[in-house]
């Protein structure tokens, strides 16, 4: 044999080892998860007005980083304060560590000290949690972890929260304690 054959025979025996390696090594190649999709945009110090499908606000958010997902236009917002009007016109106001909002605007996760008040409202109102969901189409809010809420001259504890925000009403689920201040006369 020349030593081209034999250059060819050793080159033809790499190739077919090279193409064994990568059919083997095909099954570690391939993605295993979920692809970290990049955020179509980040905002940083903004605010935000949403409008619902009939032209009213929705809600109105202002925060230091915002980061929409491509796709379903998720955003997560670090340290987001929502204003959500009322039938009123009165804004509650949240703050939390954390925020969510789904990509048609209807629902707002917030996590980490959440504060919900009305600081315009004529009966004042402070609820904190852990976790708040919501839904301002609706004007509703919901928890399902330890609430306090506090008015003048009384504190209500409670596990899971249901609320109404353009009524004001509340109802705590389960573990519901009060305490009231001692009347001035």
């Amino acid at each position: 044999m020349s030593w081209r054959g034999t250059l060819t025979l050793i080159l033809l025996i790499i190739a077919i080892a090279a193409g064994w390696a990568i059919i083997r090594q095909r099954a570690n190649l391939s993605a295993t998860g979920a692809a970290q999709a990049r955020p179509d945009y980040i905002l940083h110090d903004f605010e935000i007005i949403t409008l619902q499908k009939d032209g009213t606000e929705g809600f109105t958010l202002q925060a230091p980083k915002l980061a929409r997902t491509p796709g379903n236009h998720e955003m997560n917002i670090d340290q987001p304060t929502f204003l959500f009007p009322d039938k009123n016109g009165e804004r509650w106001r949240s703050r939390s560590a954390t925020g969510w909002v789904n990509g048609e605007g209807s629902e707002v996760r917030l996590r980490g000290n959440v504060i919900l008040d009305n600081p315009q409202g004529a009966k004042k109102m402070r609820m904190e949690t852990e976790a708040l969901n919501v839904f301002p189409d609706a004007n509703r809010a919901t928890s399902d972890q330890q609430v306090a809420i506090t008015q003048p001259g009384a504190t209500i504890r409670g596990r899971g929260l249901e609320a109404q925000l353009d009524t004001q009403r509340v109802i705590l689920k389960s573990e519901v304690r009060a305490s009231y201040a001692p009347s001035i006369q």
